[in-house]
């Protein structure tokens, strides 16, 4: 199977700077950068008299103030949130304050399953369980605000809580961490699953909107054919672990020193995680088994 993903990684974030990248919509960078985040995190500011704001950022005083320029005397009428990762939502709560709109989100963190016993959640640092939701979205609701329209869809995967913000009225799609240009999204156990971002790939394949904004990075264009890219990816990666089990490889630390050797070794930790995920997603079609409860040390083998 030829991997026919192709990334974008061309990207001026003019980080601190509200960058319009469609009419009524514009794009703050946070000055944030990691091999993690790209060139950082992505806010967005929707509307024209009044707005909604997307993802408020990392805990960063210069992108409060680019925030808080960009949006001048304007009432802000709802900050969304597309999921508890801190990078997202830090500012959350100056922002709320400063402005008075309601938080929304699909709900508080959680993860994606519960934990095994002795496991540890490599990645709970990073999540925002102090975040004060003010109201709860469901699958597929409608918000309308003078900003303009927002369907919220729910889009587990990246993490339980995950949604993306379809803007009807543009065609345009808010895709938080789930599609990214520049990368695939992390999977990490036990906060993401393997077998909802695939659900969530498909579910989105099913819809039309023309162009995504993501979390981090620049647009997604064409982006039914960039899910395709992304789908058929994970099964290359699918099938790759699959041979190294078939070859002797029986822990994922061997198997990300194979099928990753090109990747940034920084990033090594994070890979594991996603064979861990693309594993225990083999393990609930019974095509792999463990000899104990999956995670990184688990031994692997073909069912």
């Amino acid at each position: 199977m030829k991997d026919t993903l192709a990334l974008q990684t061309q990207f001026d974030p003019q980080t601190g700077k509200a960058v319009e990248v469609a009419p009524m919509v514009w794009r703050i960078t946070a000055a944030n950068a990691s091999p993690m985040t790209f060139h950082g995190t992505n806010s967005y500011l929707i509307g024209r008299d009044s707005l909604v704001v997307v993802d408020p950022g990392p805990d960063d005083p210069k992108h409060m103030e680019a925030l808080m320029a960009a949006i001048g005397s304007r009432p802000v009428e709802a900050i969304l949130i597309t999921h508890t990762h801190l990078d997202h939502t830090v500012l959350t709560a100056q922002l709320a304050a400063e402005t008075g709109a309601p938080v929304m989100a699909q709900g508080p963190h959680k993860a994606a399953r519960p934990l095994f016993d002795g496991e540890v959640n490599l990645l709970d640092a990073a999540a925002d369980h102090a975040l004060v939701i003010d109201r709860r979205l469901d699958d597929g609701e409608v918000l309308k605000f003078r900003a303009g329209t927002f369907q919220a869809v729910a889009t587990p995967g990246h993490c339980a809580n995950h949604m993306v913000f379809a803007l009807p009225d543009q065609t345009i799609l808010l895709s938080g961490d789930h599609v990214m240009a520049w990368s695939t999204s992390i999977v990490a156990p036990p906060d993401g699953s393997m077998a909802d971002y695939m659900a969530s790939l498909d579910k989105l394949m099913k819809r039309r909107e023309a162009t995504y904004f993501p979390g981090h990075g620049g647009p997604v264009e064409n982006p039914q054919a960039f899910l395709r890219g992304l789908r058929s990816h994970r099964r290359m990666r699918e099938t790759a672990i699959l041979e190294r089990l078939n070859g002797g490889d029986s822990l994922i630390a061997d198997i990300v020193a194979a099928i990753y050797r090109t990747t940034d070794k920084r990033l090594h930790g994070a890979a594991g995680l996603s064979v861990l995920a693309q594993l225990e997603y083999l393990h609930q079609q019974g095509r792999v088994q463990a000899d104990g409860p999956p995670s990184l040390t688990t031994r692997w083998a073909l069912a």
